[in-house]
């Protein structure tokens, strides 16, 4: 059991920004795969997304005094790990898409034939392949509002854009992809 696992939140914040390290790692554990999800699915890489994860629970410890619980806690973390992603792509020049699923085979099947198993397999890799095509400001748009679930208000701090900005481009993203998705 971790010492900390039973505290709210906002105690282990508290806690970890006067210094208490198991405080800190108590935050570490409970954000830590959804910021590696995120970032596996946005630079493709899970070597990088672990990279990239640990740099952004580093910066965090580095930056946590300056924290303000005005902003939530899980968005300050995707700002900080949409940031280092960003510099990794822009420094690699490489910007592509993870699959949904590492395995097709994982994937829940409605109908139990093989013919319907391979259909949603193929639409599961048409869509993979659309999401790749997709800019890099669609691609995290997407995965923030669609697969991490977050409302718009947190995605607007995340990218650090008005509310309207994220509605429109999220549209945009969407459009894009009914686009570039096979017929």
């Amino acid at each position: 059991m971790r010492a900390f696992s039973h505290f709210e939140e906002s105690e282990c914040i508290a806690r970890a920004q006067r210094g208490d390290v198991a405080a800190f790692s108590e935050l570490v554990a409970r954000h830590q795969d959804r910021i590696y999800r995120f970032l596996v699915r946005l630079t493709r890489s899970p070597d990088d997304a672990l990279d990239l994860t640990q740099e952004t629970f580093i910066h965090a410890w580095e930056a946590l005094e300056r924290w303000r619980p005005e902003a939530r806690f899980t968005t300050w973390l995707f700002q900080i790990a949409r940031n280092q992603a960003l510099d990794l792509l822009r420094r690699s020049k490489r910007a592509e898409f993870v699959a949904l699923e590492d395995d097709g085979d994982a994937l829940p099947c409605p109908a139990p034939t093989p013919e319907a198993a391979l259909e949603t397999r193929q639409r599961v890799h048409g869509l993979e392949r659309a999401l790749a095509r997709l800019p890099t400001e669609h691609r995290e748009i997407l995965l923030l509002r669609e697969i991490e679930a977050l409302p718009y208000e947190e995605i607007a701090a995340v990218l650090d854009i008005s509310l309207g900005t994220v509605k429109s481009r999220l549209a945009r993203a969407r459009a894009g992809l009914l686009e570039k998705m096979p017929r």
